[in-house]
């Protein structure tokens, strides 16, 4: 598996999208994410949609965007386990 800069994005609250957007740094992201290699080690499943009509709330669909604007919430995968977790706290909620 490729390790690779993203910048995730999830409309508010009670949005029905997951828009993720390619960055190049960690300081771009408002959360690091780490890839892990077997689905028994995840917390979450994630599915690329080529879509964003075909995203369906919270659920891991995943749509890549063309621009950093059409994101509320950056992600950045690293490439250790132990560099995972939140820069920008206020924004746990779209998470959840």
């Amino acid at each position: 598996m490729k390790y690779v800069t993203m910048l995730f994005v999830l409309i508010p609250f009670y949005s029905i999208s997951q828009k993720v957007y390619s960055v190049d740094y960690a300081n771009q992201a408002d959360i690091k994410v780490f890839e892990v290699q077997y689905e028994n080690q995840c917390d979450l499943k994630v599915f690329k949609v080529d879509n964003p009509n075909q995203v369906d709330g919270n659920r891991g669909l995943w749509h890549f965007v063309d621009y950093a604007n059409q994101s509320d919430l950056k992600v950045f995968f690293v490439q250790y386990q132990n560099q995972a977790g939140w820069r920008e706290k206020s924004k746990q909620h779209l998470m959840y």
